[in-house]
């Protein structure tokens, strides 16, 4: 996995610097070299330089492209019953290695291969498998979907629901990590240089890491599956901007933020939403919990998290208005979808996973 490393890093290098944008041509200067210099078997040379061809176009045609990419981390390109076989309870690759298979997911089995990686990731190696899954069929519904820092709100101005986000959780490990690396990054601790600090470090990282993924897989298809049921559309709100936007905001909400991880969380409801036929829209997030969605006046606090408008008296938690405010604005795709006409929402505590919020 090293050699093939070292071999992509090589074959990205060349492309760029020769300007071999093709299959032919990236084959002509670096098949032999791979098979030669690198000791990589046939099949696996030529996943290597088709990898760093897909690689390097990706990045000339990047606008803002920096330096050349480059490959840091142990994971090979193979290639379905070419670079490697599932046999029984064995996958089979090149050179005559056989990986016993100890977990499978047969969902994915009557569909085609895309591509696959095999990964060498905290002393196991991991076979990812992408499969090329038939898209369902769309349709014109009502819905919103809205995040938060703490909690996350799904509703319109009928329903909502609320869940509890893993911010918390995750924050626990990683301030774990810190307080160690603050601990014995001082000078006079000779420890820091043991590997079982390290290790220890790494591992709450890792796990403040896995909780947010696990969490954002989970509320994802939770509620996808919930707007289904429901004949609803997505709508969220767009978060390309967010980073520069957390500058302005204090250090702990922005940390918590940051912890959350929306771009994930972005990637993975509009992955659930394609693969389940929900429609997506995306609205500006500019103004969507400050505005009264009744008349559009600016709102004004009345107590932690409650606004109310001094025109038309409506008064929300400001959840709920940036679930109307988002819906009111992905209604300029759909028409008209409800009338914000939410109830009174005060109470700012989140429910269980998948309660209604009672008026």
């Amino acid at each position: 996995m090293r050699r093939y490393r070292d071999a992509l890093n090589y074959s990205i290098r060349t492309i760029v610097e020769k300007k071999a944008l093709s299959l032919s041509k990236a084959h002509k200067l670096l098949y032999n070299d791979l098979k030669e210099k690198y000791g990589l078997p046939s099949r696996i040379a030529v996943d290597c330089y088709r990898e760093a061809l897909g690689t390097a176009k990706s990045w000339q045609e990047n606008p803002d492209k920096g330096a050349v990419p480059k490959a840091r981390k142990l994971r090979i390109w193979l290639t379905n019953e070419l670079s490697y076989r599932v046999k029984g309870e064995y996958v089979e690759i090149p050179d005559g290695f056989r990986l016993r298979i100890i977990g499978w997911d047969r969902r994915y089995d009557s569909y085609p291969n895309k591509e696959v990686r095999l990964l060498f990731r905290d002393g196991a190696f991991i076979l990812c498998i992408s499969k090329r899954i038939p898209k369902s069929a769309t349709y014109i519904p009502k819905g919103v979907l809205d995040i938060n820092e703490k909690h996350s709100v799904m509703g319109n101005s009928e329903i909502e629901y609320r869940f509890e986000t893993a911010v918390e959780k995750a924050l626990h490990y990683k301030r774990l990590a810190e307080n160690l690396q603050k601990k014995y990054s001082a000078s006079k601790y000779k420890a820091w240089l043991r590997r079982g600090i390290r290790k220890r470090i790494g591992h709450f990282h890792r796990k403040a890491r896995n909780i947010i993924e696990d969490w954002v897989k989970k509320i994802s298809y939770m509620s996808v599956k919930q707007a289904k049921q429901q004949q609803y559309a997505i709508a969220r709100e767009d978060f390309t901007d967010l980073i520069e936007n957390l500058r302005k905001l204090p250090e702990d909400h922005k940390v918590g933020l940051i912890v959350l991880s929306y771009r994930k969380l972005e990637f993975w409801i509009d992955w659930q939403a394609e693969k389940q036929g929900v429609p997506v829209a995306i609205v500006e997030p500019e103004e969507t919990s400050s505005t009264c969605s009744n008349c559009g006046n600016k709102l004004r606090e009345n107590g932690y998290r409650v606004l109310r408008c001094v025109n038309c008296g409506f008064e929300a938690d400001r959840d709920t208005i940036a679930v109307l405010n988002i819906e009111k604005k992905s209604s300029l795709r759909w028409g008209s979808l409800t009338t914000p006409t939410a109830p009174q929402m005060k109470d700012v505590n989140p429910n269980r996973c998948g309660e209604p919020t009672p008026p």
